[in-house]
């Protein structure tokens, strides 16, 4: 048993490997994703998006001038996208949780947009003061994208909720299309 825990230390200290607890939502080192009501169920690739302390903790842009902490704007994370702390410049979880603290400070003066200043635009911040993966150029197109390719659903109800109401409207639509051409 202390071979084991020892293991696990060994694991926390060189490189992020905490836990994601699904039960308590808990995301260290992660992007997480929701989806947003008749926005999701038209185009399942956009949702809303937050970014996790280094202890788990999920800040998102949830409206003008208010960032939440670990209540996010549409509900639980039904996606988490885990990202390695070694790929951010300087000293990996210090340098995480400013670049979150920071970027949610700043998103704290600043007006909520749809399409131009958004959610993503927060955790593309953060991702860019921390020059994860050695980039400055994170932004709002390519996390959406990322995140729908690396996202990981957290459970098999949280898929059903992400696609089945997309999957439900393709339905109606396609029968009401194949319905009137076929009078």
């Amino acid at each position: 048993m202390a071979e084991t825990d020892e293991i696990d230390i060994i694991m926390n200290f060189q490189g992020g490997f905490e836990k994601v607890d699904f039960k308590h939502s808990r995301y260290p080192y992660c992007i997480v994703w929701t989806p947003i009501p008749i926005l999701s169920w038209l185009l399942p690739f956009i949702g809303h998006i937050g970014i996790c302390t280094s202890s788990g903790v999920i800040r998102d842009f949830a409206g003008s001038y208010f960032v939440s902490e670990d209540n996010m704007a549409f509900g639980r994370p039904t996606k988490y996208w885990k990202l390695n702390v070694d790929q951010v410049c300087g000293n990996g979880p210090t340098t995480w949780d400013k670049a979150v603290h920071d970027a949610s400070d700043e998103y704290k003066s600043r007006q909520h947009n749809l399409c131009c200043d958004n959610c993503h635009s927060h955790v593309a911040l953060a991702l860019n003061l921390m020059r994860y993966d050695n980039s400055t150029s994170w932004n709002m197109v390519n996390l959406c994208l990322l995140a729908l390719i690396h996202g990981k659903h957290v459970s098999c109800m949280a898929f059903v909720k992400t696609w089945l109401p997309f999957f439900m409207l393709t339905g109606v639509i396609v029968t009401f299309i194949l319905t009137l051409n076929l009078h």
